[in-house]
């Protein structure tokens, strides 16, 4: 079955970087594009970034660009998201999810980044 697993949350200081993962199987992983999407406490879900199958394309929302990056290793049927100079206001559960017929379709379970001094 189609699985989603992340890791590499954890505390964080201001300014700090952190780099989260998102292993998948269960699907032919390089056929999809994949998407990082995060929660931050009490507020709705927010679009992060997308990536397209090949690795090619990538996409960002504005008030992450130039601070985290996405990319993702076919071979090892893995997702990342690189993200530096971190601020409290990023502190959410980060979840990937694959995309496919413009909705996301299945979920991880997410990995909380907590962003604190």
């Amino acid at each position: 079955q189609v699985q989603l697993v992340e890791s590499g949350g954890g505390l964080v200081q201001p300014g700090g970087s952190l780099r989260v993962s998102c292993a998948a199987s269960g699907f032919t992983f390089s056929n999809y594009y994949i998407d990082w999407v995060r929660q931050a406490p009490g507020k709705g879900l927010e679009w992060l970034s997308g990536i397209s199958p090949g690795g090619g394309s990538t996409y960002l929302v504005d008030s992450v660009k130039g601070r985290f990056t996405i990319s993702r290793d076919n071979a090892k049927n893995t997702l990342y998201l690189q993200m530096n100079n971190l601020k409290p206001e990023d502190t959410a559960l980060y979840y990937c999810a694959r995309s496919w017929d413009y909705s996301l379709d299945y979920w991880g379970r997410g990995t909380q980044v907590t962003v604190s001094s």
